[in-house]
């Protein structure tokens, strides 16, 4: 009788209490060293830079700056500009990246699986690399001038510098974010749905429009607001491909701050591309809520923005179903389910098209980079790993990586812990704090960071790369580790817990085993995001502390020569290598989710 009401107890303990949840402390306490390592290190130093705005040189209050950059015609035009080519970014890459996703959520889970690596890779390489091996593809004396002269063109390829490719440069590096946060609300939806559709007589165009496609909005919708907050931040492809006529916030921002020291003009327009992220995330946020993001369900709000949607997809539909009938009665038609999947793969290969260029031209016999060489030879492999600098970049950048990937997974793991185990309503609020660094532009993180540091002793210190390098790190690791804690069994920590087993004896022996893999991946994408990130070395590092991609961008800057190539060659062998590591660490943790 005794046994049976200690059972019954620690039954209806279980029932009514959140998994996990203490008498002696709150799981929140957990997310207590992220949000104040966030606060000091991108809250403090963003507020505390862009306050400079509203002072005068003797530290009173004044608009004098705000006036002088409304005034003047070219900074109005450089963030005309940005915004211009953040929302042709954004259109390209949903136009392109949408029927990519599509394809691939209809194949089986192992193709979609091989596909995917085709999209990941070129993600996790550095957009540095993509954007100067499209510099040398596109250049007068590249491959596409070759192919275009040998056909019988008059003249060679001349489309560098211009707007045209900065956007499809730009939409290169963000499109493999686009498909990957679209894929997954696609997956989800039951495609009983679109057979329940044809049932009642609906055609494939009908049931496409008006059952899938609305389904499908909440990944699209993710998609615009990510791949517009990431281009707001760009100034590597501007800078490389584009011409002086399409500069933008990030490349004024570096020149307002190495060049001519103008920390209150700097702060200005920092402020100034914040306001308008926070704005955009704000209508987003009434819109459709900002927890898909986080990897939630999102909510549409707004009875007027439903039906104009609904109108719009019932036209798209008609006009379909008018296309193909009027094809239907082409005799001998052919047909064209072969378009969708030769357009996807195409995608792709354009995708890792840059990647895999690099491989050849560090092996060139030529004194400039060519494309393709026109021998091989390995005297560039050589003055690679002969030269201090080269060998010096790349064991800096390794330590940096190290030391931030193992941060990263303290603070994250430890804060996604604590929400896992909270039931609370104020633990979305947490999250968001932790997407933060995702949310801000990385050009207003690394330029606050630097006027920080700059009072801290901590510019050109490989310490000051390092918490910046955190800092930038933690939404990628957070949301890892919160997925995976997300799918957790938490009857396991409490079966352990009615044995007797301490906290610290269960999270030793039950939890942390259980979640080793995505640990490991999760530690591996921090590495990989210190290891190639560049807008905080260039400017934390002070050009003292000179990490791989810092040289690569001075290298590209002063004296381009093969040696660029095979310190490429170098990133990409790393970044391949962890990648495999990383996905095979997350295909483990879901095999043991799954069991």
């Amino acid at each position: 009788m005794e046994d049976k009401s200690l059972a019954e107890l620690a039954t209806s303990g279980v029932k009514k209490s959140p998994p996990g949840q203490s008498r002696r402390w709150h799981p929140l306490w957990l997310t207590a060293p992220g949000l104040l390592f966030l606060a000091l290190f991108l809250a403090w130093p963003t507020l505390k830079l862009m306050l400079l705005s509203f002072q005068d040189g003797d530290g009173g209050f004044s608009l004098a700056v705000w006036s002088q950059m409304f005034g003047a015609g070219i900074y109005v035009k450089v963030m005309l500009n940005t915004f211009t080519i953040a929302l042709q970014t954004t259109v390209v890459c949903l136009v392109i990246g949408y029927p990519v996703a599509y394809w691939l959520s209809q194949r089986t889970e192992t193709v979609r699986r091989r596909l995917m690596w085709l999209i990941l890779l070129p993600f996790w390489t550095s957009a540095l690399l993509k954007n100067f091996a499209w510099l040398v593809l596109l250049s007068r004396r590249g491959i596409l001038s070759e192919i275009l002269l040998s056909l019988g063109a008059d003249q060679p390829l001349n489309v560098l510098y211009t707007r045209g490719v900065v956007v499809f440069a730009m939409a290169h590096s963000m499109l493999p974010l686009a498909i990957i946060t679209m894929l997954p609300t696609m997956t989800g939806i039951d495609n009983g749905l679109m057979k329940a559709g044809h049932t009642l007589g609906a055609s494939k165009a009908q049931s496409f429009w008006r059952i899938f496609f609305p389904l499908s909005m909440p990944g699209v919708v993710a998609a615009c607001l990510l791949i517009f907050i990431g281009s707001l931040g760009f100034f590597i492809t501007p800078a490389l491909l584009g011409s002086p006529q399409d500069s933008v916030i990030g490349q004024l921002l570096i020149t307002q701050v190495q060049q001519l020291l103008n920390w209150r003009l700097a702060g200005a327009v920092a402020m100034m591309l914040l306001v308008t992220t926070l704005i955009v995330c704000f209508c987003y946020d009434k819109l459709f809520g900002m927890s898909a993001i986080s990897g939630g369900e999102s909510h549409a709000s707004g009875k007027l923005i439903r039906r104009v949607g609904y109108a719009i997809t019932a036209v798209l539909a008609r006009v379909c179903d008018g296309l193909a009938t009027g094809l239907a009665v082409i005799p001998g038609r052919p047909g064209f389910g072969w378009l969708l999947p030769l357009f996807s793969i195409l995608v792709m290969l354009v995708l890792v098209s840059p990647v895999v260029s690099f491989l050849p031209m560090a092996f060139s016999s030529s004194s400039f980079l060519q494309f393709p060489p026109p021998g091989y030879s390995l005297r560039w492999m050589e003055t690679y790993l002969e030269s201090p600098i080269w060998t010096g970049a790349t064991i800096r950048s390794f330590g940096i990586a190290l030391v931030t990937g193992i941060f990263s997974v303290l603070i994250s793991g430890a804060a996604a812990f604590g929400l896992a185990k909270h039931q609370g309503k104020s633990g979305s609020l947490v999250v968001m704090t932790f997407l933060l660094p995702m949310i801000i532009p990385n050009i207003v993180t690394a330029v606050s960071l630097f006027y920080l540091f700059a009072t801290l002793g901590l510019i050109g210190s490989d310490l000051g790369i390092i918490l910046g390098h955190t800092v930038m790190a933690i939404p990628v690791v957070f949301i890892i580790i919160l997925t995976t804690f997300k799918g957790y069994d938490w009857r396991l920590d409490q079966a352990a817990g009615t044995l007797g087993a301490s906290r610290w004896r269960t999270l030793r022996e039950i939890t942390l085993p259980l979640i080793k893999s995505s640990l490991v991946a999760a530690f591996i994408f921090g590495f990989l995001n210190s290891f190639e990130e560049l807008t905080v070395a260039l400017f934390v590092g002070g050009g003292v502390k000179q990490t791989l991609p810092k040289q690569m961008w001075d290298d590209v800057l002063l004296s381009v020569t093969p040696t660029l190539a095979a310190a490429s060659v170098i990133i990409l062998s790393v970044v391949t290598l962890l990648f495999i590591i990383a996905e095979r660490s997350r295909r483990k943790a879901d095999a043991l989710q799954g069991e």
